[in-house]
């Protein structure tokens, strides 16, 4: 692989970016800006009605995060003049044809213009309504691809899923693309139209019972994980992703086509600091509780691989992908861009890492008083987790529940606060267990040897740096990560 100097490419390149306010779309936009300010212009699509209220979300969601202070400090008091020269925010939505871009006129100034699309447009809750999840994972990508078909100077269509479209498959997993149809456990007649109608019909069904609006959504989240686990797929985010996947490459023609399948996306490892953070994000949900001493043992076997990526890492893969298959109309190549193969870290590591900062740096509670942690119970089953569930914590529940009823509801608001603590854990774990109790490691072949054509350009290997062999997961984790999710995700 030849892989043509970055920057130079970016120069006077125009970029359309779905999604953009998500968590990596931010960070590409930011790095983008950052290291290439001659970038000619980055068209922002946002969910939004009209211009204003699409400018309101860029101006809240976007560039008024920390994120972007670096590059504030960089701009001084021309920030502002910048933004407004290099980036246009336009309103859409990818589950629409056409983008949902009403506006003609900006349209055609797109079409004629860009040069590469960017899909970053998702659905990341893994028990999302199902029309919710099919609209924008499945069928978004498709309406991305249409749209990229039409711009006339396009060099590449690049398009972020997740290497979880894999299911819970155990051993090496390759970077191979799907085809249409294509299921986990071999069940046949898999049909993205005809999942498409079934929603609709339940739909009008639920519908004509005047069902509440909460009782619809129940039921398209149900409906989802229903049809994700009858194809093998363990929930509707994954299932959904697979199906986008599948359309974009069987109906891609001569678009130059560059799929990256993140793993577990971390905070920042280096850019444009170490250790920002958004939100609560995947296994940053056992961070908060465990320390704020909510969790008090830990699902997962200790000796598993843990595939963690730093979100900074991601997005410079994703711009050295897009460099280097820029105008190769036959390319559809899949990365994955994770650690299990080149730096794999350990579950066990992990619960490490939490106890220590924890013990030396302490969560202070409402009370003023600062949370004592201790080494948390390891349950390496999903079995064994239910069983210490039930003994430990339901069959006290229902002890209470009866002598609460005895006593006129005197331990009332006990029951209630650890019937709603225990709920949340199971529910958690139920969620992520395709994840915590995950057994593959990923093949990331096409990945290195982007990254050995990076480093041949010894100019841009440090700035696009993506190798994982570089971290050192327990300084990563004690001095960036961690701290990352208390200041952002401790709420």
């Amino acid at each position: 692989m030849e892989l043509s100097s970055i920057l130079p490419f970016l120069k006077n390149r125009t970029i359309l970016i779905t999604g953009a306010t998500g968590f990596l779309a931010k960070i590409y936009i930011e790095k983008i800006l950052r290291v290439q300010p001659n970038v000619k212009k980055l068209y922002l699509l946002l969910r939004a009605g009209d211009t204003k209220s699409a400018l309101s979300r860029f101006n809240n969601e976007v560039i008024s995060k920390d994120l972007f202070g670096v590059l504030k400090d960089q701009r001084g008091e021309n920030f502002t003049s910048f933004i407004s020269a290099k980036i246009i925010i336009v309103p859409g939505d990818v589950t629409c044809e056409n983008l949902g871009i009403n506006d003609l006129n900006l349209s055609h100034e797109i079409f004629t213009e860009v040069d590469v699309v960017i899909n970053l447009a998702a659905t990341t809750k893994f028990d999302e309504r199902y029309d919710v999840a099919l609209g924008i994972n499945t069928l978004g990508p498709m309406h991305v691809l249409n749209f990229a078909k039409t711009c006339g100077k396009l060099k590449v269509l690049l398009h972020v899923s997740t290497a979880y479209v894999c299911g819970e498959r155990e051993g090496v997993i390759l970077e191979k693309p799907f085809n249409l149809g294509d299921t986990l456990n071999g069940t046949s007649g898999l049909d993205i139209n005809a999942e498409k109608q079934l929603i609709e019909e339940r739909l009008k069904e639920l519908n004509a019972e005047n069902a509440s609006e909460k009782s619809i959504a129940s039921a398209m989240k149900d409906l989802g994980i229903q049809r994700a686990r009858k194809y093998g797929w363990p929930n509707t985010y994954a299932f959904t992703k697979a199906m986008g996947e599948m359309l974009i490459g069987i109906f891609k023609q001569n678009i130059p086509l560059v799929i990256i399948r993140p793993t577990i996306i971390t905070s920042t490892y280096k850019e444009p600091f170490p250790g920002w953070l958004e939100g609560v994000r995947n296994i940053d949900s056992f961070v908060v509780g465990y320390g704020k001493g909510r969790i008090k043992c830990i699902p997962g076997d200790p000796h598993s691989i843990v595939d963690l990526i730093p979100a900074d890492m991601v997005v410079n893969a994703m711009i050295a992908a897009m460099v280097a298959h820029a105008d190769e109309p036959d390319t559809h190549i899949i990365y994955h861009v994770g650690s299990s193969m080149a730096n794999p870290v350990s579950y066990s590591s992990l619960q490490d890492f939490g106890l220590h900062y924890f013990t030396k740096n302490p969560w202070t509670g409402e009370d003023g008083k600062p949370t004592i942690v201790v080494k948390a119970i390891q349950l390496s089953s999903m079995a064994i987790f239910q069983r210490y569930m039930k003994i430990r914590y339901l069959i006290p529940l229902k002890v209470l529940y009866i002598v609460n009823a005895i006593l006129c509801q005197y331990f009332g608001d006990i029951y209630r606060n650890l019937r709603r603590k225990v709920m949340f854990l199971m529910r958690l774990v139920e969620l992520f267990s395709p994840y915590i109790f995950f057994k593959g490691i990923f093949d990331d072949m096409n990945t290195e040897i982007l990254r050995r054509a990076l480093r041949e350009g010894r100019n841009e290997s440090e700035m696009f740096h993506f190798d994982p062999k570089s971290i050192v997961w327990e300084d990563y984790f004690m001095n960036a990560h961690i701290a990352a999710v208390v200041k952002y995700a401790f709420k």
